[in-house]
């Protein structure tokens, strides 16, 4: 996983992966026939293991914005612990299909469970009105990159460090915060 992430897809070879892990090519391709069918292997397990870690968050007892805190506290926590797995996604994304397709498959039960429960909070008027599924991506996309997006933090002067993680994090939670709010 973390060559693919790391590196991107197309940077890896399965000689050079090979050499990585300390075997042979003909190991990997005893397990796998083919690089696409390793990758798949990897979107499998990669889904997999966010699944579980973003299910414990939306498992938790809180409502409206609450719940949405914890997700968006996993994610970082990934970021921290598990890089790798979320610059797998930002690689998957960019291949395209048939590898976005299958995360996106993957994580399919995840996104309609979280949808529903955004749409849920709006319908109790814990949150602003939108469309869930729209909403969902835009903050994906907000919270995935600025946790992944690490050369363009850098640009914008921000250190690849825990501090500035903990920074970012707490800046994405004030604009989840007044983006979902409902106005009083």
């Amino acid at each position: 996983m973390l060559s693919f992430a790391t590196k991107g897809y197309d940077a890896v070879s399965l000689d050079a992966l090979a050499g990585d892990l300390g075997v042979s090519k003909q190991t990997i391709l005893y397990w796998f026939e083919s690089k696409e069918a390793l990758m798949a292997a990897v979107i499998s397990q990669g889904a997999g293991e966010l699944s579980a870690a973003l299910e414990l968050a939306l498992d938790a007892e809180a409502e409206g914005f609450a719940r949405v805190e914890l997700v968006v506290r996993s994610v970082f926590r990934l970021a921290a612990s598990r890089p790798e797995l979320l610059g797998l996604l930002r690689e998957v994304a960019r291949l395209g299909p048939p590898p976005a397709a299958q995360m996106t498959q993957a994580l399919d039960p995840l996104v309609q469970r979280a949808a529903g429960f955004l749409a849920q909070e709006m319908d109790a008027g814990r949150m602003r009105r939108s469309d869930p599924k729209l909403l969902l991506l835009a903050m994906y996309s907000t919270v995935i990159g600025m946790v992944t997006e690490v050369e363009v933090m850098r640009a914008l002067g921000e250190q690849a460090d825990g501090r500035s993680l903990v920074r970012r994090r707490r800046d994405v939670l004030e604009l989840l915060r007044t983006a979902l709010s409902v106005e009083s």
